[in-house]
C-alpha cells in the first residue's frame, strides 16, 4: 500500500543577486539602446515586467524581481560567479533565468563540508519562436521586445523559471555560476521542502 503525505509549506530564501548584476536586460522606449540581451542588443520593456517593490510568484516559489530603470543592472550575465547563501539543507535553486539559443551548462554546489556537486543549468532562449526545450515554466511574457533604434510590437520575449536539484542531504553554502555569457539570470531563490 502506497501512503501519500502533503506537505503544505516550504522555507523559501530568495537570495539577493544585485551585488553580481553585470549587464541590463530592460529598457524603456526612450533608452532601447543599452539592452544588452545579445549581440542584436534587444531587451525586455520595463513597463512590462514585474514589480521589483512585491515578491513575484509566477508559479508556488516566491522571488524578488530585479529594480528595472533606465541605466540600471539588472541581471547577471554568468561569468562564474560565486553566489553565497544561507548555510542550510535545501532540495532546489530556482531561477527566473533566459538565454541566447537554448544553453546545458554546468553550475557546482559547495557544501559546508568541502563535497561538490555538477548540476546541469539548462535554459530555453528568450526569443517567442523558440518552444520551452527543457520542461520550464513561463514566468514572463511581453507583449513587444525592445530593438537598439525601435520597439517592436508583437514579438513576446520571455523569462524562464528553471531549477536544479540539491542532491546532497548536507548545509549547501554557495555555488558558482557557469561561465557561459549566453546565460541571464534575474532572480533566484533556494527552497526547502521541509522534510529535514
Amino acid at each position: 500500500m502506497t501512503h501519500v503525505l502533503e506537505m503544505a509549506t516550504f522555507r523559501a530564501e530568495m537570495v539577493d543577486l544585485s551585488a553580481c548584476f553585470n549587464n541590463t536586460a530592460a529598457t524603456t522606449p526612450e533608452t532601447t539602446g543599452a539592452g544588452g540581451l545579445n549581440v542584436w542588443r534587444n531587451s525586455f520593456p520595463i513597463e512590462e515586467l514585474p514589480d521589483a517593490t512585491e515578491v513575484f510568484r509566477p508559479g508556488a516559489v516566491p522571488f524578488r524581481f530585479p529594480r528595472t530603470g533606465p541605466g540600471r543592472l539588472d541581471n547577471v550575465v554568468c561569468a562564474g560567479q560565486r553566489i553565497d547563501l544561507r548555510p542550510a539543507r535545501y532540495d532546489w535553486i530556482y531561477l527566473l533565468a533566459c538565454a541566447e539559443r537554448r544553453i546545458e551548462d554546468v553550475v557546482h554546489l559547495h557544501y559546508r563540508d568541502g563535497s561538490v556537486d555538477e548540476e546541469w543549468l539548462r535554459v530555453s532562449d528568450f526569443w517567442p519562436a523558440s518552444p520551452p526545450r527543457f520542461g520550464e515554466l513561463e514566468a514572463v511574457r511581453c507583449d513587444r521586445i525592445h530593438f537598439p533604434r525601435h520597439v517592436q510590437p508583437g514579438i513576446g520575449p520571455r523569462i524562464w523559471q528553471q531549477r536544479l536539484p540539491v542532491p546532497r542531504q548536507e548545509e549547501l553554502v554557495y555555488l558558482r555560476l557557469p561561465d557561459n555569457i549566453a546565460v541571464h539570470i534575474f532572480a533566484m531563490t533556494a527552497v526547502s521542502n521541509g522534510w529535514r
